[in-house]
């Protein structure tokens, strides 16, 4: 592991050289080279997937595992949408003169070598090489064993684009030991790993929360709430909860519990959810009948076809009840009361809120940050979709000519 830290230190050095057109350069090449290879990608993701099937990996993780052709053709937009974005590195964004004559700016800078520690997306493997080397960053990848030959593939292909540009193949580097033993090294690498960013489940996270000696950036899980507010317009609540559930449901921008004011009549959408097969848990009497279960807990992340229902009395216990269960990540409410609506997105600890828009736009593409390394719920450095300038640093420099202090 250190052998890997060491090379990925040294290839930062060497990407932190690289000029706005030349890193653009190579990430059209990354992206050729993926388009070149797809063939052989979508093969491997085949006996992934083959193999998921045998383990008995059940199905919300398959689809997010699985690679089709549209969406192996969208990572590879992705990465030539990514060349096009301006680069924030080398930015300045203060610039003072200081009494003694000096000039002082504040310029943006790469973090170095980023570590991400993730579960099952293959896409996340794509989108963090291109994400970290657009920001003259190294990237050590460890995704999970299930998708392994699906990871091997890309970043074979990604690693040949490099040499073909001529930068170090070690810019990014993919471990193909995927045991937690091994994993729970990178944890500690400080000297040659900057920031860790886990993505993954709850358990997942925490684990590297726990022994993370090298900085994290906290990615959360996606316990996420809709709010149908008494002055909901009914029938933009329903396309929102349905799309909200249902667009896709393995995601962690998809809504697991709606908050139902007292007052708004639940029936059509009750009607509509039994219609479309989701489990429905609910404890309150009127929401209750045949199929509804009781609710076991309001903290799951089902990341399935399951969702809570729950009656609350106003807008404040809507509120109390997202920041008690919520685990900070995307938030929304259906209202044509603009007051109701402010309350909800001022009061609402999350990274992000919505009033009468569907949780599911959550997402750095969406943003137009062309991708996303993931989307962080804590409060420091970056939060909600993490773009480009999430991946980046300051660093103050100082020109002047011959002052010292006195």
């Amino acid at each position: 592991m250190i052998e890997i830290g060491q090379l990925a230190k040294k290839a930062s050095q060497q990407l932190a050289q690289l000029t706005e057109e030349q890193t653009n350069e190579v990430l059209r090449a990354i992206a050729s080279q993926l388009e070149e290879d797809a063939e052989t990608i979508l093969a491997a993701n085949a006996q992934d997937m083959a193999q998921a099937e045998k383990d008995g990996i059940e199905a919300s993780v398959q689809d997010r595992m699985l690679l089709t052709e549209d969406r192996l053709a969208d990572m590879i937009d992705a990465v030539r949408e990514i060349a096009k974005l301006p680069t924030p590195i080398g930015n300045v964004l203060t610039e003072t003169t200081h009494a003694q004559g000096m000039s002082i700016e504040k310029t943006v800078v790469p973090l170095g070598v980023v570590a991400m520690i993730y579960e099952a997306r293959p896409n996340v493997t794509v989108d963090a090489a291109a994400l970290t080397f657009k920001t003259n960053n190294a990237v050590i990848l460890r995704g999970s064993s299930s998708v392994l030959k699906t990871n091997m593939a890309m970043i074979n292909s990604i690693q040949r684009a490099l040499i073909a540009q001529r930068v170090d193949e070690h810019a990014i580097q993919l471990l193909t030991n995927t045991s937690y033993e091994f994993a729970d090294q990178l944890l500690t690498l400080n000297g040659y790993v900057d920031v860790i960013i886990p993505r993954g489940g709850q358990g997942l996270i925490q684990n590297v929360v726990k022994k993370a000696t090298v900085p994290v950036i906290e990615t959360g899980a996606g316990n996420c709430h809709l709010f149908i507010d008494e002055e909901a317009n009914p029938s933009m609540a329903l396309n929102i909860a349905l799309n909200a559930k249902l667009q896709r449901t393995s995601v962690c921008n998809a809504i697991e519990t709606i908050l139902l004011h007292e007052k708004f009549d639940a029936s059509p959408l009750l009607a509509e959810l039994q219609k479309r097969n989701v489990r429905i848990y609910a404890d309150d009497a009127d929401l209750q009948g045949e199929g509804v279960q009781p609710v076991a807990g309001w903290d799951t992340e089902f990341l399935n076809e399951s969702v809570r229902l729950k009656r609350v009395a106003s807008v404040e216990e809507a509120i109390e009840h997202i920041n008690r269960y919520g685990t900070k990540h995307s938030e929304a409410i259906i209202t044509e009361n603009i007051a109701h609506a402010n309350q909800f997105l001022q009061s609402v600890d999350a990274s992000t809120v919505y009033h009468n828009v569907s949780t599911r736009f959550t997402d750095g593409f969406e943003f137009g940050f062309g991708a996303e390394i993931g989307i962080s719920t804590q409060k420091l450095h970056a939060r909600g979709p993490m773009g480009l300038d999430a991946l980046t640093s300051t660093k103050y420099i100082v020109r002047g000519n011959g002052q010292t202090r006195g």
